[in-house]
């Protein structure tokens, strides 16, 4: 079967070839996937910013068919539908344990599980993952069952960035009714967050993304502004009189994006931080101003919550029509050009493109 593989950190693209999965047998399942989403963490992981074992296969965001389940799998059967999770929670850990399902480190332990070979090449895919694949075996807590009127595409982009972004709205900041919101970068993640706020009535949205195109876009979805980041500083002033807003969100993983963010916060107010930055990149925010401020900064990590909750909350807010999901696709490309894809995260001028792969 094909598959999409990154050899060597730092490589610009992937190669698709013929591939064979490992590591089926008790307490796993085999997945037939049908559509994977583009996550700007893929190129993070191929780039090295997000630290990842090479070769791999890419693609932690997407969802199929089981085919097949191992012994002691009850959860899940042949011809269930169901999001593959990277970072799944095993209800076994003190995190999970602590009610905190969402700080589970699963996906790095289920890399000691590789789940492909090319050749005589032991290959993983991504935190145990790896949807950039016809076909991939997981670990059977990480298959997530889903309804059936709930679209493969749909259902992909539930499993990574619309859960990271709605999350971090309405878990992490927990945004109240009446308030005013920044979200800073404007793909997957942001315009998901900015729907979120939506969601929990916030009255000012402002978005903020270099990009025209995607400024257009977030009006689209919810934005009551949206501006060049040159133009932020100047538009929160007018807006709030010169107070700040209530919530923040930074979703691109930059210092000086953060830094943006907590400057436009007013003073008590919350900045979340989203984006998934470098281990190395620090942030110039002192000891002084973050207790002279009382600014809380809080890191929301996969939507802040049992993960499993907040897929069932996205899926029934999608169902009700409260939240746009199927907009937020602007591309298709099937598995074999999947270069394509990248390249188009890369210019901006996609906002998600599903990759068609059965």
């Amino acid at each position: 079967m094909h598959a999409a593989i990154l050899h060597n950190t730092g490589d610009d693209s992937l190669d698709v070839r013929d591939v064979e999965t490992v590591s089926f047998g008790p307490g796993r399942v085999r997945v037939k996937m049908h559509k994977a989403g583009l996550c700007h963490s893929d190129l993070s992981a191929m780039s090295g910013v997000l630290a990842h074992p090479a070769p791999f296969i890419p693609g932690h965001e997407g969802a199929g068919e089981v085919v097949e389940v191992g012994e002691g799998v009850t959860h899940v059967k042949p011809g269930d539908r169901v999001i593959v999770c990277w970072m799944p929670p095993c209800d076994k850990c003190p995190s999970c344990k602590a009610g905190e399902g969402h700080m589970c480190r699963s996906g790095y332990r289920n890399l000691g599980n590789p789940n492909f070979k090319d050749g005589e090449t032991i290959v993983p895919g991504m935190l145990g993952a790896g949807t950039f694949a016809e076909e991939t075996v997981i670990a059977a807590y990480a298959a997530i069952p889903i309804p059936d009127d709930v679209p493969y595409e749909i259902a992909a982009l539930i499993g990574c960035g619309v859960t990271t972004g709605i999350g971090a709205a309405l878990n992490t900041a927990e945004v109240k009714p009446g308030s005013s919101v920044v979200v800073i970068g404007l793909g997957g993640v942001g315009i998901s967050i900015l729907q979120g706020a939506k969601v929990a009535g916030a009255v000012r949205i402002i978005a903020v993304d270099p990009t025209a195109g995607r400024r257009e876009m977030a009006l689209k979805f919810g934005a009551t502004d949206a501006v060049a980041p040159e133009d932020l500083a100047q538009t929160v002033k007018g807006i709030t009189g010169g107070f700040g807003v209530d919530y923040a969100f930074e979703a691109v993983g930059k210092a000086a994006t953060l830094r943006a963010a907590y400057d436009v916060t007013r003073l008590g107010g919350t900045v979340c931080l989203v984006g998934a930055g470098s281990r190395t990149e620090m942030t110039d925010i002192s000891m002084g101003e973050l207790v002279m401020s009382e600014k809380a900064i809080l890191p929301s990590f996969y939507g802040g919550g049992d993960i499993r909750r907040t897929y069932a909350t996205i899926i029934d807010l999608w169902r009700a029509g409260r939240i746009d999901l199927d907009s937020m696709i602007t591309h298709h490309v099937p598995l074999t050009d999947i270069n394509e894809a990248i390249r188009q995260m890369h210019t901006g001028e996609a906002l998600r493109t599903i990759i068609d792969i059965a």
